[in-house]
């Protein structure tokens, strides 16, 4: 077990909704010049006939000034995520002008610039689609290909990428929370319990080796790992019931993540393309009404991305960049 942090984490990963009231330097604009740059690559790409997904990382040249310029904001974003308040949302690409084809391309070379796009299941996706197509009936269906709640998580990567294609009829708020400001509360308000955050979990997602603490404190960084429904169903799994204790550590947890203070919302446009660290920032989405028919029913594409720069983690709070 890595050492207890039992002093309160500071820095701009530490934030709450008020901290946003006056301050929107998290929202990135993409200019005419940036668009330009993305439709050159997209045409330099298609002379090359280099298409996703068979494309690489030296296949992404973002070339003269306006390209270096692209570059050192898709860096800066990845600084922030590291190093700053763990997300960033970059406005303005105008998705309607792209075909299917060329917006998976671009989106994923994108990712390809900040990071290694990593599997996303079993089957070996690399940019997931994110659709209300799955039948909620069925106790298998990933939660996101429904219209329902999602509850808060991290997922299995260094930072998860979204790009919204179309927006449902009615809701679908996106929603972060700091991980950070989740334990400081709990420092607040029962000190007693941290301790039990450093065991180590079963998620049933994981896979393999699926044991992992929920918090970790390496290097001077806190990170986190949490979906309460894969920690409830790896027990369940086992054969093995949470403790008292346990189950009271996890209530807590809860009880200060869903707070509306703690938490910044946004409704994606598309052509939004939202970055969060899955170390530092949990993420949610609220149920939403869909259109009927499915060629206007709400669509993002998901980039799960292993970063060159990411933190070193504990022994104990091993890395988890996709499916193998």
């Amino acid at each position: 077990m890595t050492m207890i942090q039992t002093q309160k984490i500071s820095g701009k990963s530490v934030w709450k909704a008020a901290d946003f009231d006056h301050d929107n330097s998290w929202l990135y604009h993409l200019t005419k010049s940036d668009i330009a740059v993305f439709d050159q690559l997209l045409i330099t790409l298609a002379e090359r006939h280099i298409s996703f997904p068979d494309m690489t990382k030296a296949d992404i040249s973002l070339e003269g000034k306006t390209g270096a310029a692209v570059g050192e904001l898709l860096d800066k974003i990845s600084a922030e995520l590291e190093h700053g308040r763990g997300f960033a949302l970059l406005r303005g690409l105008p998705v309607h002008r792209y075909s299917e084809a060329d917006l998976n391309t671009l989106f994923y070379a994108i990712g390809l610039y900040m990071g290694q796009p990593v599997y996303q299941n079993p089957r070996g996706d690399l940019l997931g689609q994110v659709m209300n197509v799955g039948d909620v009936t069925k106790k298998d269906t990933r939660v996101y290909e429904t219209n329902l709640y999602l509850p808060y998580h991290t997922d299995p990567s260094d930072v998860v990428g979204l790009l919204c294609v179309r927006k449902a009829k009615t809701g679908g708020m996106s929603s972060l929370v700091s991980a950070a400001a989740i334990y400081n509360a709990i420092l607040e308000r029962q000190p007693e319990l941290l301790g039990v955050y450093y065991r180590p979990f079963c998620y049933a997602h994981l896979g393999g080796d699926n044991m992992s603490p929920i918090f970790s404190f390496h290097d001077g960084k806190l990170s986190c790992r949490y979906l309460r429904q894969y920690i409830e169903l790896g027990y369940e799994q086992m054969g093995i019931p949470l403790s008292r204790i346990e189950t009271e550590a996890l209530n807590l947890f809860d009880d200060i993540m869903m707070a509306p203070e703690m938490r910044i919302d946004m409704m994606m446009e598309p052509g939004d393309i939202q970055f969060a660290n899955n170390y530092a920032v949990l993420h949610s989405r609220t149920a939403f009404e869909d259109h009927s028919d499915l060629d206007l029913r709400r669509k993002k594409l998901r980039l799960w991305l292993k970063m060159e720069h990411a933190r070193t983690l504990a022994p104990d709070f091993p890395g988890r960049n996709g499916f193998s």
